[in-house]
Parts: structure tokens; C-alpha cells; sequence
């Protein structure tokens, strides 16, 4: 794999994050990446939006009210249905991730699918979005058709927060719970799914203490239940159905 050394990887990213837009503990949120436009009448003051669906037109519309737009794009599996599909060889491209229509990538291959990866980025930002939520990033863990390592995903995750930075994003880390304590420095804030159903909350802590927001959603479970624990931990809990439409939504902060 053809990247920077870690340490210079970190000192880009550390450098560029001051200058990105910094999302602190407790702010509310909303994840809608399962519909298009926007519901703004659902008012939160953070937007988790697919990236592709949702044009420049919509961003400014969220920032009309205040509140800021995150870019939803998926950096470590393959969807035939994105207009940028055919520009993946077949080479990258692994073992279906349980999604239809999706497949993991092969991350160690930086340099074929950097471009592909950049386009997407600057398509983000292009369209006025704040910050890039990069989602499937803990291929290691899966079963992906490639022999991929931790270290190897390590220095992927770090190359790509650092190409946000370089455009003036803010990045998230998204699930990748096994390597928080090594990815704080070079990410901005986190979303995560399912932490109180999988009992991991507690992994995603160095984020909060780095005075960095996690936004968090819940498929199942009672709010009752999970929100008390939430707010205590400072997350920016949330419950959503999987299909992940503006509503259902419930709150707990």
C-alpha cells in the first residue's frame, strides 16, 4: 500500500482539523439517508444526508436554519447504483457486505481508488457540505474477500481524513470502534450505530473526552432504556427505523 508514514498522515490531519468546523458533545442531530429532500421540518442542528441525493440547493437550504450538513459517502464498499460505479475495476472489488447491491472494496489498492474516493470528497464540498460522514470503514473485521489488517485499514482511515481536511471538511470516523483511541487525533467527530445494543458505548468515550461530538442511533430498544445512559455520556442519541427516513425520530437530548 503506497501512502504517507502514519506520523506525517497525523500531523496533516492534526494541523488541517483546527481550521474545519468542529462539532461539539450534545448537539442534536438527524440521520436521513434513506430519502430526498431533506425534511426540514424535522429541525435538528445537524443533517447526516446522502451525499448523493441531496444537491447544493438543499445544503443551502440547511444552512439557512442554522444548522449544518453532513455528507454521507461511502468510502469502503461498492454501490452499483452510485453514478461513479463503473469507475471501480473489478479488481477492488470483494464479497457482498449483506446489502443488496453492495460489495467491500480491496483498501489496500490507494492508489486506484484515490481518485474515485477524491472526486467524492470534492463533490461534498462542492455542494457546500461541512463535514463527510465516510461510512464501511472496519473492513478488517468482516469477511470482505481480502485478506485486509488492521494496520492496513488504520492508515486507510487516516489517509482519507486527511484528504477531507485538505479541502476544509470535517470527517467522521463511523464505527470503526476497535481503533477510536488510535483515530481521534485524526478525525473530528463519530458516528456510531447500535453502541447500547452491542454494549460498546463505552469505546466511543475518547471522542467525548477529546471534547468531540458522537452522534449515535439506535435500531431497537426502548428510549426509556438507552437515553438515560446517553445523555449521561454525553452521545447525541438517537432511535430511527433502518430505512432511515426523517421520521421516525426520537430524540434524547
Amino acid at each position: 500500500m503506497k501512502h504517507l508514514g502514519r506520523l506525517s498522515v497525523l500531523l496533516i490531519s492534526v494541523v488541517s482539523a483546527a481550521q474545519q468546523w468542529q462539532p461539539r458533545p450534545g448537539l442534536t442531530w438527524n440521520y436521513q439517508i434513506g430519502s430526498t429532500p431533506t425534511d426540514l421540518a424535522v429541525h435538528v442542528q445537524v443533517y447526516d444526508i446522502d451525499g448523493f441525493g441531496d444537491d447544493s440547493t438543499q445544503v443551502a437550504a440547511i444552512h439557512s436554519t442554522g444548522a449544518k450538513a453532513v455528507c454521507y459517502i461511502n468510502v469502503g464498499t461498492w454501490e452499483n447504483w452510485r453514478p461513479d460505479a463503473k469507475q471501480f475495476p473489478s479488481s477492488v472489488l470483494g464479497r457482498t457486505n449483506g446489502w443488496p447491491g453492495e460489495r467491500w472494496l480491496d483498501i489496500r489498492q490507494t492508489n486506484v481508488l484515490a481518485p474515485i474516493i477524491t472526486a467524492r470528497f470534492q463533490m461534498c464540498k462542492d455542494r457546500g457540505f461541512d463535514a463527510i460522514e465516510a461510512d464501511n470503514v472496519d473492513g478488517y473485521t468482516n469477511s470482505t474477500g481480502f485478506p485486509l489488517t488492521a494496520a492496513e485499514k488504520l492508515a486507510y482511515n487516516e489517509w482519507y481524513a486527511g484528504i477531507a481536511h485538505s479541502m476544509g471538511l470535517a470527517i467522521a470516523l463511523k464505527n470503526d470502534t476497535d481503533q477510536v483511541a488510535q483515530l481521534v487525533p485524526a478525525f473530528d467527530f463519530m458516528v456510531d450505530e447500535q453502541c447500547f445494543q452491542y454494549s460498546e458505548c463505552s469505546t466511543l468515550l475518547p471522542f467525548i473526552n477529546a471534547g468531540k461530538a458522537v452522534f449515535e442511533v439506535e435500531y431497537r430498544g426502548q428510549p426509556s432504556k438507552f437515553c438515560p445512559k446517553a445523555n449521561a455520556m454525553k452521545l447525541s442519541s438517537i432511535k430511527k427505523n433502518l430505512s432511515l427516513d426523517a421520521t421516525p425520530l426520537i430524540q434524547c437530548n
